[in-house]
């Protein structure tokens, strides 16, 4: 029985990345086009919230979205949200339909095929680097200044299994207030239990997204931004709490 486990793990695991693969392969074309101009890419990120939903429904993701406040198209947010698994990305590309950038780690860019276009429409950051940190704030003020968002999981990384949250780093909440942007909290439930960074774990279920009232930053300096910080932390570690009785 344990044998079986391990293969179903292993054929999973093959099983996530060919899903990754298949819509890129298909779109390629139009993906190809997309990221000429910077200014196509709303037109990019529709493609990449199609490709999030195949990904998600092919694993056997049921996703299911609460929200009790509903960002308005034509405005700019920083989105954070806790950090388990490798199917953040896409659940986070499902839930929000404003086209917003990711602002990554630079190591996936290293993923074949995926890596390609990750690295062309995303923010990288190497987090050891502190002059790559300094270059993600410049991105990021010329990326928000084109109407766009901005996706951070401000963990600054997956925490250990067993650290249900880590603490927040203050680049994403320096950025909103200085850009006086709403910071809009997500809390996924169910990401780690559904495909982990362990190799020998996951299955197909439910995940649960919950979508937070706003935390406006507007009047606040850079002097609150650790309060402003905390603020974030305690909702999304409170919804994690809620959803695991």
């Amino acid at each position: 029985m344990i044998v079986f486990k391990y293969i179903f793990w292993v054929v999973y695991r093959i099983w996530f990345y060919i899903l990754m693969a298949i819509p890129i392969l298909i779109m390629l074309p139009l993906l190809l086009i997309s990221i000429v101009k910077e200014s196509w890419y709303p037109f990019f990120f529709k493609m990449a919230r199609l490709w999030s939903k195949f990904i998600l429904i092919g694993m056997g993701f049921a996703y299911r979205i609460e929200r009790e406040q509903t960002p308005e198209y034509h405005k700019s947010y920083m989105f954070i949200a806790n950090h388990t698994s490798m199917a953040d990305i896409m659940l986070m590309l499902v839930s929000v339909k404003n086209p917003f950038v990711f602002v990554g780690k630079a190591e996936l860019a290293k993923i074949p095929l995926f890596g390609f276009f990750y690295k062309r429409t995303c923010i990288l950051v190497d987090r050891s680097s502190p002059k790559s940190r300094q270059a993600v704030f410049i991105r990021a003020q010329k990326r928000l200044k084109t109407g766009v968002s901005i996706c951070i999981f401000p963990e600054g990384g997956v925490p250990e299994e067993h650290i249900e949250l880590d603490d927040f780093k203050d680049g994403a909440f320096r950025l909103a207030i200085n850009h006086q942007i709403p910071v809009v909290p997500l809390t996924f439930a169910d990401n780690k239990k559904r495909f982990s960074y362990t190799f020998f774990s996951g299955s197909p279920g439910k995940m649960r997204v919950k979508i937070h009232k706003f935390l406006f930053t507007e009047g606040l300096t850079i002097d609150d931004t650790k309060a402003l910080n905390g603020q974030a932390r305690a909702i999304i570690f409170r919804q994690l709490q809620t959803f695991n009785k």
